[in-house]
């Protein structure tokens, strides 16, 4: 598999074309179109940025795909919503660091409408299907990210995450996904779901790709491996895994323990009490970012995911802001003592997407596959997913850390060692 770093040095050096690139990627994604991964392809525009590329930057010459809550200039900004039409008056921050850092976009992915949902199911172009087996979702709202990059589309993509929206759709669709420390990358000109919880991050195939792309969009230096043994706090206080994820994760313990990995268990702040918080902080915020908007069109669940946030009292609100300040310390000390915090990414394997049929069963499933993202998200510390091996669907484990540069560190340790 060719790295980022080498695409985009193949590309300086003139041993790759640009053009090339590009034909490649939307060949790829007229291959796969049936994983309604990607909503929108720029063919004319990307094909006309590859030719007058001038070959330089970090991410020379490099296809990306943009989450469509992401403005765009002159592509179509909806959300995926059929409420919204509108095309991008001009790039958001974050595109423009992509262009300046030499990538070319290639088009707009799939998102569960206004980001505002974990299943990548409810779009105005219907749900998103996993590379592994289409039949299965991809975990949300990332949703198109993911599938795209899983299924060799693109080596790069940017999406967002508020409650695990990068994290969950790259685990269950076996790439990485990289949540940095929040404000790292910025989100003017993202559709706010909750600004206190909203991040930018980037999914890739791989650990190194994802730290590659995060240098060369906040114009930094790559991070490193580390050379010795990470010290890791295993999280033991997040309930159950299903059979495939508890066999991953048990297998990855075991082989990071015997590379040198020092390991001891750690409890997380209460679960049902940092959810609520969260909760008690998206929800308000989110009814704001929609006020004055006729929600009628909108998808089911996200229409009456803003009706019950409608009812947070103001106090709750202004509460769950102090009580963020006290997880965030909490959680901070805890960091303190390790180079990381592991557990896995999402406790069972990409669900089956008749699984939102059934609107109670569905809101069961949401609870189960935010239960290890949520708090990174709270807490603003960076956290990234990477793939374990595993025997059938794709598993992730996730790394959580007190900076960006320990998070990417520790988890390219970690991929070196689990790495068959």
């Amino acid at each position: 598999m060719t790295s980022l770093e080498e695409l985009a040095a193949g590309v300086r050096a003139g041993r790759l074309d640009p053009v090339d690139l590009v034909e490649k990627a939307l060949g790829r994604a007229r291959e796969t179109s049936a994983l309604n991964a990607v909503v929108h392809l720029d063919a004319d525009g990307a094909r006309a940025a590859a030719a007058r590329h001038d070959r330089r930057g970090p991410l020379a010459g490099v296809p990306v795909l943009v989450k469509e809550i992401i403005e765009v200039e002159g592509l179509p900004y909806r959300c995926g919503s059929a409420a919204m039409d509108e095309l991008g008056r001009r790039d958001a921050d974050v595109v423009r660091r992509l262009r300046a850092a030499g990538a070319i976009v290639l088009g707009l992915s799939h998102s569960h409408e206004f980001a505002y949902g974990c299943t990548g199911t409810s779009n105005r172009v219907g749900p998103c299907r996993n590379p592994h087996d289409p039949e299965r979702m991809t975990g949300g709202s990332s949703s198109g990210a993911a599938a795209a990059v899983a299924a060799g589309v693109v080596p790069l993509a940017i999406g967002t995450d508020t409650a695990g929206s990068v994290r969950i759709p790259a685990a269950l669709c076996g790439v990485a996904g990289f949540k940095p420390a929040y404000g790292t990358l910025p989100a003017d000109g993202v559709f706010p779901l909750a600004q206190s919880l909203d991040h930018v991050g980037v999914l890739t195939a791989t650990a190194a790709d994802a730290a590659y792309a995060l240098a060369a969009l906040t114009a930094s230096a790559p991070v490193a491996a580390r050379t010795t043994p990470p010290r890791l706090g295993v999280v033991t206080s997040q309930g159950e895994y299903d059979a495939e994820v508890s066999e991953a994760w048990s297998a990855a313990l075991v082989r990071l323990h015997q590379a040198g990995a020092a390991t001891e268990p750690v409890e997380l702040p209460d679960w049902a009490t940092t959810n609520q918080i969260a909760i008690d902080l998206q929800g308000p915020e989110a009814v704001a970012n929609h006020a004055g908007r006729t929600t009628t069109l909108y998808q089911p669940d996200v229409r009456l995911r803003l009706t019950e946030a409608a009812e947070v009292p103001a106090w709750r609100y202004v509460q769950a802001r102090r009580d963020t300040e006290v997880v965030r310390a909490q959680v901070g000390k805890l960091l303190a003592q390790y180079d990381a915090i592991v557990l896995p990414t999402v406790p069972l394997v990409a669900p089956p997407l008749s699984a939102v049929a059934d609107p109670a069963a569905s809101i069961a499933l949401r609870i189960q596959l935010m239960r290890n993202t949520r708090l990174a998200n709270l807490t603003g510390f960076p956290a990234l997913t990477v793939p374990l091996p595993a025997r059938n669907l794709p598993v992730g484990l996730q790394v959580i850390a007190s900076d960006n540069e320990r998070a990417a560190a520790t988890a390219l340790w970690l991929t070196s060692h689990l790495t068959p």
